[in-house]
C-alpha cells in the first residue's frame, strides 16, 4: 500500500490537534490574563530503501503567545494587571507554586487572598490573611494594606512578583510554571491596581486559522480518498490480469 496514506492520515490528525488548540483559544478570548496557546509542527522525512519522497508532520514542543493584553480599569481593589513581564505567585492544587496573570482576587470565608479559582495567592512569607471585615487596597509594588472599621491601615504582606528570564511551561491545570522549580521575588516588578489584563487572543485571526485548518483537513481526506481510488483501480487490473 501508498505511504501517501499514511502520510496524509499524519497530516490530517495534526490539522486536528491545531483546531483543538484555536478552539481552545478562542473559548478563552475573554479570560482575563489568558495566553494564547501555539503550535508549531515540523516535517520529519520517512527513512527506509528507496528516495526521501514522503514526510511526516510532527508536533514539535507547544508554547504561548508572550504579547501581553490589553489592560482595562475595572475600579474594584483587589483587581490587579501585572506589567511588563511580572507574574503573580500562586499556590496550585497541587501544593507547588505556579504563576498566572489572572489578577482578578478575592478573600475567601478563611480571611485568604485567593485567586477566582479559590488559589491562595503567595506572599513573602507564604499566603495572605486578611483581618475580618477589612478593607484591602494594593500597591504598585505588590504591598497589600488592611483597614479595619475604625482601625488604621496596616500592612499585612507583599504579593510575590516573579520576572521570568526564560519562557514558562504550561500545565494542565492552565497555569504556569518554570523549569527549574520555583523564581525568586522580584522586587521591581510593579503591577496596575484597580484594573485586569485582557486575554491576548486575537478572536479574528483565530477564526482565520480555523478555516484553514478546515480546508487544510478537506484536502487531506480528499487525498485519502483519491489513495483509495487508485488502489481499488490496481487491485482490479491484477484481478483481470
Amino acid at each position: 500500500m501508498d505511504r501517501v496514506i499514511y502520510l496524509t492520515m499524519a497530516g490530517a490528525k495534526a490539522n486536528l490537534q491545531r483546531q483543538d488548540v484555536l478552539a481552545h483559544n478562542l473559548a478563552n478570548a475573554s479570560t482575563p490574563g489568558f495566553r494564547a496557546e501555539m503550535t508549531a509542527f515540523r516535517a520529519v522525512p520517512v527513512q527506509g530503501d528507496a528516495a526521501a519522497t514522503r514526510v511526516f508532520a510532527i508536533e514539535s514542543t507547544p508554547g504561548y503567545n508572550a504579547e501581553p493584553g490589553t489592560v482595562a480599569t475595572t475600579g474594584r481593589n483587589l483587581d490587579v494587571a501585572m506589567t511588563g513581564n511580572a507574574w503573580l505567585a500562586v499556590q496550585a492544587s497541587d501544593g507547588t507554586e505556579a504563576y498566572t496573570r489572572h489578577g482578578a482576587l478575592d478573600v475567601d470565608s478563611e480571611g485568604l487572598l485567593v485567586t477566582r479559582s479559590g488559589l491562595p495567592v503567595q506572599g513573602d512569607g507564604g499566603p495572605i490573611n486578611v483581618p475580618p471585615n477589612a478593607q484591602v487596597t494594593i500597591g504598585t509594588d505588590g504591598s497589600v494594606t488592611a483597614t479595619t472599621p475604625g482601625g488604621r491601615p496596616q500592612g499585612i504582606g507583599r504579593l510575590k512578583l516573579v520576572t521570568p528570564e526564560a519562557p514558562l511551561r504550561r500545565g494542565d491545570d492552565g497555569l504556569f510554571r518554570a523549569a527549574g522549580g520555583e523564581l525568586d521575588a522580584d522586587p521591581a516588578a510593579r503591577l496596575q491596581n484597580e484594573a485586569l489584563e485582557g486575554s491576548n487572543v486575537s478572536p479574528v485571526e483565530s477564526m482565520v486559522a480555523m478555516i484553514a485548518a478546515a480546508r487544510q483537513f478537506e484536502q487531506q481526506m480528499k487525498m485519502l480518498q483519491t489513495a483509495q481510488d487508485r488502489e481499488q483501480s490496481a487491485t482490479r487490473l491484477l484481478s483481470s490480469s
